[in-house]
């Protein structure tokens, strides 16, 4: 070997960081593992992880790789009513950190969800009106966090999101929420109009944030309340709008014509929360 040829072939090993000798030594790398943003990787972490029976918010199966070894996992998955969604494998590639994912990636929940029923109880122990947020398709898990943490300040019971179409309770929503996460009660469901009509039925008002509504200064909110904040690109959706008891708005003096849904919620949380402390 030529010295400029023995030179070039020492320096990429030397990147390698083996020494300078002439053979790659690879660390081997984990089968499966779970990484920091929720996501649990490989055949066999995500076999153990559906056994455990611990809440998963959705299964990403790369796309056109629903075969062999990942038949029974996503039939389970199915069974247990946890989405599963064809993913590209850039993006799986991306949520694994680049460790081999053999096709197949669960994101798990940072927290037990409750049910409805079980909000509804939290108030009735508190001998409190009802303070509900539902989240009709937050997708943005920096957005959940601080909606989590705006409805725990104010003294609210619990939070209702979506199954599919938004984001899940992630290490990102919980540090997001500053904490508020461990001591707000969340509800997991599949359908938000149904729940907004299950929760009609129960005695609580329903009131969707969306432009064109009444001043929510003017609103009486001192009722067992559920506020509706919708997802950051359409909104409240239009059939959970039309299901809800009221439409109210934040009345905007600049040239913007919104806030953050995070902001939104700040503002109609604290009005709901003082409303109905006034009135003890």
């Amino acid at each position: 070997m030529q010295q400029r040829d023995y030179d070039r072939e020492k320096g990429r090993n030397n990147r390698r960081g083996n020494g300078g000798k002439n053979h790659a030594v690879r660390e081997r790398r984990p089968e499966a593992e779970q990484v920091g943003n929720g996501a649990v990787i490989g055949r066999n972490a995500v076999r153990e992880l559906l056994k455990s029976g611990r809440p998963i918010d959705k299964l990403l199966v790369q796309s056109g790789e629903r075969e062999g070894a990942l038949v029974p996992l996503v039939g389970e998955a199915i069974a247990r009513g946890i989405p599963v969604v064809e993913t590209e494998r850039r993006k799986m590639d991306s949520l694994a950190g680049f460790v081999p994912h053999q096709g197949i990636i669960a994101m798990a929940a940072e927290k037990e969800y409750c049910t409805v029923e079980d909000i509804l109880d939290i108030a009735a122990a508190r001998g409190e009106k009802p303070l509900i947020v539902i989240a009709d398709g937050i997708a943005d898990p920096y957005n959940l966090g601080a909606v989590i943490r705006c409805a725990e300040g104010c003294g609210a019971h619990g939070l209702i999101i979506p199954k599919r179409h938004a984001a899940g309770l992630t290490p990102v929503v919980t540090k997001a929420s500053a904490g508020a996460i461990e001591h707000l009660a969340i509800a997991k469901v599949t359908n938000i109009a149904a729940t907004v009509e299950s929760l009609k039925k129960a005695g609580v008002w329903v009131f969707a944030a969306e432009a064109g509504g009444s001043d929510f200064r003017e609103t009486d909110m001192n009722v067992p309340a559920a506020i509706v904040l919708g997802s950051e690109g359409s909104g409240v959706s239009e059939l959970v709008r039309k299901r809800s008891d009221f439409v109210v708005s934040i009345p905007m003096y600049g040239q913007v014509n919104s806030f953050n849904v995070s902001t939104a919620a700040a503002v109609l949380l604290c009005e709901a929360a003082y409303q109905q402390r006034k009135a003890k």
